[in-house]
């Protein structure tokens, strides 16, 4: 199998303004992760990225056709990603384009409309310690993962977290405060595949965690399609006795 492309997709804010987290992650949190997949899928990826500043934001029609699973994290800037880039992302996901979402990226444009909810969620960020627990060991995203990983200090996240039901729900956290959280989720649209993945608040290093970027780099090989082309799905018109081929539907009056 050819290596997997992957573009990681990072807002690159924090890092500009923030300096305890340009400390923490002097390159960006975007190339952190992306180091975190290329040490893990070694040759079997390509791993670029891309910033929120970038023209288009990184994400033109040309980088999407050549990326077989977009990594996004998002906090601060959500609402500067502009709608037009946002349908095209959109669009490629429900064409087979693979999509890993981290951490804030739950507030994100593109993990919202695809969720089709508000995506909202209990939160508190106090230095919290994480256990993240395998709920399905049988998936291919929990291959290698300790039972618990654990993270000394992060945000925390807790339930209620608004989404539809999870398609398999992977990971579940719990933290020092008592709170649980569906932390490792996966759904499918279109053609695509989702995977929905917790960790990551700017002001921990919590990218540079070993087991952390593991699950990631699963995440991307599991999200990756197995359709031999990207394609949106088609609605076709059938005629009577017509069992294989048809007609693209354009419309009520097409």
């Amino acid at each position: 199998m050819t290596p997997v492309r992957v573009t990681v997709w990072g807002e690159n804010r924090h890092e500009k303004i923030e300096e305890h987290v340009r400390a923490i992650y002097p390159d960006g949190m975007h190339e952190t992760i992306a180091d975190g997949v290329r040490e893990n899928l070694r040759d079997g990826a390509v791993v670029t990225t891309a910033t929120l500043d970038d023209p288009e934001h990184g994400l033109t029609e040309e980088a999407l056709r050549a990326t077989d699973v977009l990594v996004w994290w998002g906090h601060a800037a959500h609402d500067e990603v502009a709608d037009e880039v946002v349908e095209r992302v959109h669009r490629h996901v429900l064409s087979g384009m693979g999509l890993v979402v981290l951490h804030s990226g739950h507030w994100s444009k593109i993990f919202i409309r695809l969720m089709g909810t508000s995506c909202t969620l209990r939160w508190r960020s106090e230095h919290d310690r994480e256990l993240i627990w395998t709920v399905d060991p049988t998936h291919p995203i929990a291959e290698g993962v300790p039972h618990p990983l654990v993270i000394d200090s992060d945000e925390m996240y807790g339930e209620f977290f608004d989404i539809p039901a999870p398609d398999e729900l992977v990971f579940i956290s719990t933290f020092s405060g008592g709170e649980a959280f569906r932390s490792g989720c996966t759904f499918r649209r279109g053609y695509g595949r989702i995977f929905y993945f917790r960790p990551g608040d700017q002001d921990y290093p919590t990218y540079h965690h070993r087991d952390v970027r593991r699950v990631i780099a699963n995440g991307v090989r599991w999200a990756r399609t197995d359709r031999p082309e990207r394609a949106a799905p088609v609605l076709l018109h059938h005629e009577t006795g017509e069992f294989f081929t048809g007609t693209v539907y354009a419309g009520p009056l097409g």
